[in-house]
């Protein structure tokens, strides 16, 4: 869309780097200009009045004037900053990591209401959520499919013939589910329980209310999580750096509380 020379949006923050002495470079995501990079000028200053609306992770209104290379953020004021995600490691890492997603998932200029949709609904459920991993995996399948990289889990992605109700497995590189009988020429691909199944399908085509209602024990939340994990590297054909934040917590066995359950379609 035609941008005009100085304009309003909402926006939010998903990472931003310093520029010069007391400016930061902010990428933001946008409703209707996609992500973009825009100049705070002196933000690093202490006295700043833009600094705090310029966060990471923060849902922001912002004005920006059009410049030479990158647009100039001239006004911001916070609409919501996710207090809860700030004072929990936990909840922190996941929503470093989603924004992170979104950031790699986007390219520049790339008008998609849908994912500032989902990315700011994520964000307000890992603030308050019990269950921060189901949310992320909901985040995860639902941006797949918006990006275009739905993985089939209707049909063995070799052969096409409906998958049984049987173990089956998990081709990254093969883009979805494999059966028993066309896995072995599948590189890298691993078992596939039939109760994951069952959940990665609820993820890619039901509401958030309807896979928040799934109750899954530690080892098929891990299951399903290594899958997405293996996928979303190949489709980017790199590693997602904050997952390493998310795995390192666990290692360290920092506690994570239960929260306040606010679990909204």
């Amino acid at each position: 869309m035609t941008t005009p020379r100085i304009y309003k949006t909402e926006a939010i923050v998903l990472r931003q780097r310093k520029l010069g002495e007391a400016g930061k470079i902010v990428t933001l995501y946008t409703p209707n200009y996609g992500k973009l990079d825009a100049v705070a000028k002196g933000v690093r200053r202490p006295k700043s009045r833009l600094g705090g609306h310029l966060e990471v992770l923060t849902h922001t209104a912002v004005m920006l004037a059009q410049g030479r290379n990158l647009d100039v953020v001239t006004q911001a004021q916070t609409v919501e900053s996710f207090a809860p995600l700030r004072s929990d490691l936990h909840r922190l890492s996941r929503a470093l990591y989603t924004a992170e997603l979104v950031d790699r998932f986007s390219p520049e200029g790339a008008e998609s209401y849908p994912v500032f949709q989902l990315l700011l609904a994520t964000l307000r459920r890992l603030a308050t959520a019990r269950n921060v991993d189901t949310v992320v995996r909901y985040l995860e399948m639902q941006l797949l499919g918006v990006a275009g990289f739905q993985p089939q889990l209707a049909r063995c992605v070799s052969c096409e013939q409906p998958l049984a109700a049987t173990p089956n497995y998990f081709g990254p590189a093969a883009g979805g589910v494999l059966c028993p009988s066309c896995w072995p020429e599948a590189a890298g691909s691993r078992s596939l329980s039939l109760n994951a199944l069952k959940v990665m399908r609820l993820l890619q085509s039901g509401s958030f209310a309807a896979v928040s209602r799934v109750r899954m024990n530690p080892g098929l939340a891990q299951e399903i999580e290594m899958h997405l994990r293996a996928y979303l590297v190949h489709v980017l054909e790199r590693d997602v750096r904050s997952a390493a934040f998310i795995d390192r917590l666990r290692r360290e066995g920092f506690w994570e509380p239960a929260g306040v359950s606010s679990e909204k379609d």
